[in-house]
Formats: structure tokens, C-alpha cells, sequence
């Protein structure tokens, strides 16, 4: 006999507060990433916690969006609540001041990881009891979707011993590899929250003089990734002009959504998933959120898919646009750490750098201001203060407001002279000297 999916739903509604009741003290939890944390059930929840009915839940997740920060993610919860944060942003870093101002107290646990491999890092090393994820509403088939979030989620979903999902018409409904089916859901719960919106910073002077000499090393025909930020979204408005390209990217942002809208990005020379413009995760405005809605020519996929780099590097001319903290005169990129102190997380980088360099005609950018703080800080140092993000090894094409450089095939002495550079004006003096006293020139 076919199963009645809507009466398969109906017998799986629950309230939020009855959705949430099963989750026991001392046990794990894992959230959606991003926009597809799910608000209703969050706040239950955080209601728990807060009455003091539920105790050390230890709660994974990427990104704490605005949903996760209003709810599970104040300071009154902690220790009740456990963040074991893979990425750590604005609400986890007030969370630590708060902790250091309060007696050094140890609130939130930084779990390092490589995105990619985050599928495999539940799967295998962090059993988890209960999966709270927000997903598109049912269609009559009986599936949902995983929406603007593919990445951990999905296979996340399916190892955990309970799923609870909140249904938002709000949610786009998403191609590729994004199905849920109703037999798959143990709880539902309903909401029509509008999705959180990260909105683009107005680029800067510096931006577009970056983003024009990146668009420079852009052919036609080439597929792209790009990281977040006011930097990135300018890459893509500098390439209006150009013809045929593709996205094959960890972040779908409203920048690559305004190339795909404008026929700019057409997929047609892409190798693998051609015609398609695939991403893992998307974070953006609504009417990006309205374009994704719907459109199979958007598919999403798995991290360890989209991020696998022998995936990566099968896209000819694939080109990886990235930021960083701090670059040493050899190339090396620290991208997480500031002030001796975890500031993001590894995220995919590498991943990109490595996938795309190994592309035909591909090409790794690491892109970036010269200075921090207001110009008092050089990005190009002489040591990295932090971990290697991306090693010396892997670097291939440097761009700063001053210049480009590719360090492939640069010895040591000419890495150096060329990142010196690079850097703002009032640093080269000094960085010369420092390299003199690594022994670099």
C-alpha cells in the first residue's frame, strides 16, 4: 500500500514545546547551520534550559545566525547549554569576553575541523541524539529540502537518533542532493519566520581596485568560488563583462546570485554538474533567497562533495577567490587566529586553494588589504601569529591594493621581495629588514 504522505505528516506534528521534550540532560545536539537554524525550536528549547529542566546539553553547530544568538546563546545559559562551536563568529566571541569578565570562566568550546570534513566528523566522532534543522515545506511526494543549507546538515540529519525539522515556507526549495523524505523525520514542528538576511557592506576604494585586478585574471569560461564579504561581492560586480562562467562554490552569495541573473554565469564549460551552479551553504538578501526558490539551474550538494578537491579540480579553469588575516613573507596565510585568540575557523580554504590550483588553467587567489586598523597594522608580516590556515606551500596568486603576485616557483628570497611589495608603504622598510633577519634576503 503507497504511504499517504499527508497523513504520514499530520501524525508527525508536534508543538514546539512537545518537539523539544525528549532531549535529555547531558545529551548531544546538533543544529542546522546558518539560516536553516530553526527559530521556534530553538527558543523552546533555550525555555528549558532557562526553567532549568534540561543541563549540560552539548550543542554542535556552524555559524550562530540571529535565531541561535537570541536564543541558545546567552550568557545566563551557559553551562546549561554547551556551545562547541566549528565556527566561531560575533555571538560566540561576546560570549568568551563575557566568560573572561566573569572570573575566566570557560563558556565556549572551539571544536577545529576542516569543513569538508565535517560529515565524516559526526558520523564517525560525535554521536549525536538530536538534529534541529529548519527545512522547505513538504511537496506532494512527500519530501522536503534542506534549503539554503546542504553541508553537515544533510548527513547529519540522517545519522542522528531523533530528527526534529521546522517547515518555513520561507525556506527556498533547492535542487541537487537536497531531498529529505517524511519517513526520515521523527518530529515537525511549523513556523513562518522570515530567514535571518547578510546583507553586503558597501565595497570600499580599496575593494574595487582589488577586484579589478582580480577580474583581470579571470578569463571567460571560468568557474568560480568566492568567499563572503564587501571584497568578494566587488570580484563579481567587476565581472559583468565577462562571458560563460561557472559557479562551483562553498558559499552561494547574493554577488555570484546577480552574475547567474544577469547571464553572466552560464555553467556551459563546467566538467562536472554542467549547466548547474552548485554551492553547500547560501547566505544572502531575500530576493536571493526568491531567486533560489524553485530554480533547478541552483543545485546544492554536501560539503565533502563541493569541497572535496578532487571534485573541485575537475572544473577547467576553476578559480578560488579567498581572504586571510595575515600573510608571512613566505606565503604562509594564517585565517582564523587575531590577537593570539581564535577569531573564525578554518572553514573551506584549503580545500579551494588546493582544488583549484589543481584545475587546468585554474588559479588560487589569496586577496586582501594591506593594513588592519585603519592602516596601523600590515596584513604581510614577517611571522604568522597564529596557525597555518593555508601552508607557504599551497599559496599561489597574492593580490593587495598594491599589486599581484604568484609565488609559484618563487624561491624564499623571492617570495619575500615580492610580498614586501605588496604591502602598504609605510611597512616596507621594516618588513626588508625583518626578512634580512630570517635570512629571507
Amino acid at each position: 500500500m503507497a504511504m499517504n504522505n499527508e497523513s504520514v505528516y499530520s501524525s508527525k506534528i508536534r508543538t514546539t514545546k512537545e518537539a523539544v521534550s525528549s532531549i535529555e540532560s547531558g545529551s548531544t545536539v546538533a543544529l542546522g547551520m546558518a539560516m536553516s537554524q530553526p527559530p521556534s525550536l530553538l527558543a523552546a528549547l533555550a525555555a528549558r534550559a532557562s526553567a532549568g529542566d534540561v543541563d549540560a546539553l552539548k550543542v554542535y553547530y556552524f555559524h550562530a545566525e540571529s535565531f541561535l544568538s537570541k536564543t541558545l546563546l546567552q550568557y545566563e545559559l551557559m553551562g546549561r547549554i554547551q556551545p562547541h562551536c566549528m565556527f566561531l563568529g560575533e555571538p560566540e566571541r561576546k560570549l568568551i569576553r563575557q566568560g573572561a569578565e566573569d572570573g575566566d570562566r570557560k563558556v565556549v568550546f572551539f571544536v577545529p575541523n576542516t569543513f569538508s570534513q565535517s560529515p565524516r566528523l559526526f558520523s564517525d566522532h560525535i554521536p549525536v541524539d538530536t538534529m534541529l534543522v529548519m527545512v522547505s515545506p513538504m511537496d506532494s511526494n512527500g519530501y522536503f529540502t534542506f534549503g539554503t543549507n546542504n553541508d553537515y546538515t544533510s548527513a547529519v540529519a540522517r545519522s542522528a537518533r531523533r530528527l526534529v525539522v521546522e517547515v518555513n515556507p520561507n525556506m527556498p526549495r533547492v535542487f541537487g542532493d537536497s531531498l529529505l523524505h517524511i519517513s526520515e523525520v521523527d518530529a515537525i514542528v511549523e513556523s513562518d519566520h522570515p530567514l535571518p538576511q547578510l546583507l553586503p557592506k558597501p565595497a570600499s576604494d580599496k575593494d574595487h581596485v582589488i577586484a579589478d585586478l582580480i577580474s583581470n585574471l579571470i578569463p571567460d569560461g571560468a568557474c568560480l568560488q568566492m568567499g563572503i564579504g564587501a571584497l568578494p561581492n566587488a570580484v563579481c560586480g567587476a565581472l559583468y563583462g565577462h562571458r560563460d562562467l561557472g559557479v562551483h562554490t562553498e558559499l552561494l552569495t547574493p554577488g555570484l546570485v546577480d552574475l547567474i541573473r544577469r547571464g553572466v554565469v552560464t555553467n556551459r564549460n563546467k566538467a562536472v554538474n554542467r549547466g548547474k551552479s552548485v554551492f553547500t551553504f547560501a547566505m544572502g538578501d531575500q530576493a536571493m533567497y526568491d531567486f533560489m526558490n524553485d530554480n533547478p539551474s541552483i543545485e546544492s550538494y554536501p560539503v565533502d562533495y563541493v569541497n572535496n578537491p578532487a571534485v573541485i579540480s575537475q572544473n577547467p579553469k576553476m578559480i578560488s577567490v579567498n581572504s586571510t588575516v595575515e600573510m608571512d613573507l613566505t606565503g604562509a596565510c594564517n585565517s582564523e587566529h587575531v590577537n593570539g585568540h581564535q577569531y573564525s575557523a578554518t572553514g573551506g580554504q584549503l580545500d579551494f586553494v588546493r582544488g583549484a590550483y589543481g584545475s587546468a588553467g585554474g588559479k588560487s587567489i589569496i586577496a586582501f588589504h594591506s593594513t588592519a586598523k585603519g592602516g596601523a597594522l600590515s596584513k604581510i608580516v614577517p611571522k604568522l601569529s597564529g596557525p597555518v590556515t593555508t601552508p607557504r606551500t599551497d599559496t599561489h596568486i597574492v593580490v593587495t591594493e598594491y599589486g599581484v603576485a604568484n609565488l609559484k616557483g618563487l624561491s624564499s628570497t623571492e617570495r619575500a621581495r615580492a610580498l614586501i611589495g605588496l604591502a602598504h608603504p609605510d611597512f616596507r622598510a621594516t618588513l626588508a629588514d625583518e626578512a634580512k633577519a630570517l635570512h629571507l634576503i
